[in-house]
């Protein structure tokens, strides 16, 4: 299969800043891929320079076949990008702003409008931009990236601030996407997007690429305990402690909860003592990937 991204050693410097760091991955082509990382990771740094939209220190990239920048015009009818921040025209309603972004590539009102029903906005089409909700105007936006029918598409953290009703609706949006043959790149801070929607992803942390691969194989590889939860009082503590295969145990009044690497034994031990009552078992996440290679600091 055809790389449709090919970068290699991309930096980039603000000041003393690297914001890039020599990044190199490849994306083929159809694939969903996410770039994953805490703020000031260099995820967007990174985005902008891969779509043409920002010059890099140093490295080379290539966007089907083609380096984006300086800003190739060939490329632009093949990549639909989406703003983490996108503007719309004022006072144009959803189907005028989407047959005015369709017509700078020569895209018919017909074909403009069939975009508004893939994103679900037919019911929409006539209210002006401004009066959208925030999740019908993500879909806008991502229509406008898409209403050229590119075979690339960059979406830099499309379900920002949405609610999780809206980010669901907005997931089963991209999932069409993707399964209809666009490549897709997706930069976000939201863990479980990612290992839904993401075929491989890439953790990055001070502009560099710490870990990629898929999801599942990134959470396989974590030496990390599960997580085992009953219901607080149908087990003391102390007992909970001596069982075997047990790591760790914690009770905040709600829940008990023992960490182990033998979760079978635990289980059934758990079960001989009759002690099951709201049982919960969680493994590894992608987020527990996540925090054990970026840290757990906040950072603003």
């Amino acid at each position: 299969m055809k790389n449709t991204i090919s970068v290699r050693g991309l930096r980039k410097r603000y000041g003393d800043v690297q914001a890039v760091d020599g990044v190199s991955f490849e994306v083929p082509e159809g694939e969903f891929f996410g770039i994953l990382g805490p703020n000031g990771a260099g995820k967007t740094t990174t985005l902008e320079i891969v779509e043409g939209l920002r010059e890099a220190d140093e490295g080379r990239v290539e966007l089907l076949g083609l380096e984006p920048w300086p800003r190739n015009a060939k490329l632009l009818p093949r990549i639909g990008v989406q703003l983490q921040a996108t503007s719309f025209f004022e006072r144009l309603t959803a189907r005028e702003q989407l047959r005015t972004f369709g017509s700078l590539y020569g895209v018919s009102a017909r074909k403009a409008d069939e975009m508004l029903e893939t994103v679900g906005l037919a019911e929409k089409a006539d209210v002006r931009v401004e009066m959208l909700s925030g999740g019908q105007a993500q879909r806008l936006s991502i229509a406008c990236a898409l209403v050229h029918d590119p075979e690339l598409v960059f979406l830099d953290e499309p379900t920002a601030a949405l609610d999780p009703q809206a980010r669901r609706n907005l997931w089963d949006v991209l999932r069409a996407i993707n399964t209809g043959g666009r490549t897709i790149v997706l930069t976000t801070h939201y863990m479980d997007e990612a290992e839904l929607l993401c075929d491989r992803v890439a953790i990055m942390d001070r502009g560099r690429i710490l870990k990629l691969g898929p999801p599942a194989a990134l959470v396989r590889g974590l030496d990390a305990p599960t997580r085992i939860s009953v219901a607080s009082g149908v087990l003391a503590a102390e007992d909970a402690r001596g069982l075997a295969g047990v790591d760790e145990v914690s009770d905040d009044g709600v829940s008990l909860v023992v960490e182990t690497r033998d979760p079978s034994s635990v289980v059934a031990a758990l079960s001989a003592k009759d002690a099951l009552d709201g049982v919960q078992i969680r493994g590894a996440t992608l987020e527990d990937v996540f925090l054990d290679l970026t840290g757990r600091e906040y950072r603003a």
